[in-house]
């Protein structure tokens, strides 16, 4: 093994404990951003039964974390997925993979941007204060960029805050909402898939923003290099805070179905902003924290998938598929600052670029969708590479139920919100996403392959580089040859 001469040096080792990786992923699952906007979403397909699907997602990501799990216990790297599948199925499909995870991070940065200035500014107008969307979106881009230049520990304590305060938020209006009975008294019918208006092809499309509410549980894999005992830490990190959010997601939007009544789904679908209204109707005295929380929540997204996306673009530079200035990292934050400049580029450009287009909410909405899309394909590719890594190099510890049944069962169930995209075509412009990201993906495999041809000893890098910093010499025997 040789140390990684990226010129840029390495990321802060031993940074981030197993609390912090908990948080890293639980914060960037925002679970009030996801009570707040995305139920209104899914009812609008899967009505009634909108927690059911919450409850189908959160068994799609119990079994996607299956092969994450095991392959970020080895092969811990600031990289992810890029990594992984670089290292379980060819550099060409970590080039691809890569890019796919710079779609889904980058743009949930954006995504989260517009959210958070049009919804602070409604916020702020109903005291009489008017303070339009793009300049308290501008505010937070800067927040956003100091923090993530300032290191890895400040950011992960901010979101702890964050999250601490929008969770005992939700948590506590949810349970005033059930003890008062909602609407109509307590039933059974959002539980029940038959509850679905369309039957599975609304569960199916409402799926799309049940898995968007669960992006991001694998955002401690990202950590990989700056956490403590990362090959037992981050596997662990992973799957306690997808429970504990799947917790929340289950209860809040229960609770959410029950304060509006299952006959007023009509209502629940037109609120852009229902828990204000819900804390309006059972706890007016709870209406200002509710609007910190959905504040807190939004930015504690936006600071987690950022320092998520800057840590894969900063992997791929550091070894040769970016360019390598993507690599460097700070002399004293050790901190990976090109990277971080250039996801505020992006942020900057598709938040005011989308959000005046198509307005702010709707950039949450058209954003959070091909985000989403960008991410399946990456989760199948992971299952891929688990199930080829455990066949091959790691054969010693291949395990039959976490090797090959749940990876191919974790395919099998992304179907369902693929299908939901596809038949019956949701309306314009929902329809053309997955055939934008298809676009995408083509083009990334062909630019992969003209760097296979031209600079095959840069692909032949690609994952090499794990927790130690170091480059693992053993990465010549995994498949360089295949997509």
């Amino acid at each position: 093994m040789g140390v990684v001469m990226s010129g840029g040096g390495a990321l802060r080792t031993n940074a981030v404990g197993l609390g912090g990786a908990v948080i890293m992923s639980a914060a960037l699952m925002g679970p009030a951003v996801s009570v707040y906007f995305n139920p209104q979403v899914v009812a609008a397909s899967a009505g009634v039964a909108t927690p059911f699907v919450f409850i189908v997602a959160l068994v799609i990501m119990l079994v996607l974390a299956s092969s994450i799990m095991e392959m970020a216990r080895v092969f811990p790297s600031a990289g992810a997925f890029y990594t992984y599948v670089s290292r379980g199925v060819g550099p060409r499909s970590g080039f691809v993979t890569g890019g796919l995870m710079f779609v889904a991070y980058a743009l949930l940065v954006p995504a989260e941007l517009a959210l958070i200035g049009i919804y602070t500014s409604d916020l702020l107008a109903g005291y009489g204060v008017h303070i339009h969307w793009t300049i308290i979106s501008a505010f937070f881009i800067v927040l956003m960029v100091v923090l993530s230049l300032r290191g890895i520990t400040g950011s992960l304590r901010t979101a702890a805050i964050l999250f601490s305060v929008e969770v005992g938020v939700i948590v506590l209006l949810s349970a005033i909402i059930l003890a008062k009975g909602g609407a109509h008294g307590l039933s059974l019918a959002p539980l029940n898939p038959a509850s679905s208006p369309t039957g599975l092809s609304g569960l199916a499309l409402g799926m799309t923003f049940g898995i968007l509410s669960f992006v991001g549980f694998e955002a401690a894999t990202t950590l990989g290099e700056e956490v403590r005992d990362s090959h037992r830490n981050v596997p662990r990190a992973i799957v306690l805070s997808l429970l504990f959010v799947g917790l929340i997601y289950l209860f809040c939007t229960y609770s959410e179905m029950i304060g509006f009544g299952t006959a007023n789904v009509g209502k629940l679908t037109a609120d852009t902003a229902p828990f204000t209204t819900l804390a309006n109707m059972y706890a007016p005295w709870l209406q200002v924290l509710v609007g910190l929380a959905g504040i807190s929540s939004i930015f504690a997204v936006t600071m987690n998938a950022n320092n998520g996306i800057v840590r894969i673009v900063f992997a791929m530079g550091r070894e040769g598929l970016l360019p390598k200035a993507l690599g460097k990292v700070h002399t004293v934050h050790r901190t990976p600052t090109n990277a971080i400049w250039l996801q505020a580029i992006v942020a900057v450009v598709f938040t005011f670029g989308v959000g005046l287009l198509s307005g702010p909410f709707n950039a949450y909405i058209y954003l959070g969708s091909i985000l989403t899309l960008a991410i399946i394909p990456v989760y199948i590719l992971t299952n891929i590479a688990c199930m080829r890594h455990f066949a091959g190099p790691g054969r010693s510890e291949r395990s039959i139920w976490r090797h090959v049944v749940l990876p191919i069962l974790g395919i099998l169930v992304l179907a369902i919100p693929i299908f939901g995209q596809v038949y019956p075509a949701p309306p314009a412009p929902l329809t053309y996403f997955p055939y934008l990201v298809l676009v995408f993906i083509a083009v990334m495999a062909l630019i992969a392959f003209r760097i296979g041809r031209r600079r095959p000893e840069v692909l032949q890098r690609a994952g090499a580089v794990l927790a130690t910093g170091e480059v693992d010499d053993t990465a010549d025997s995994e498949p360089t040859n295949v997509s």
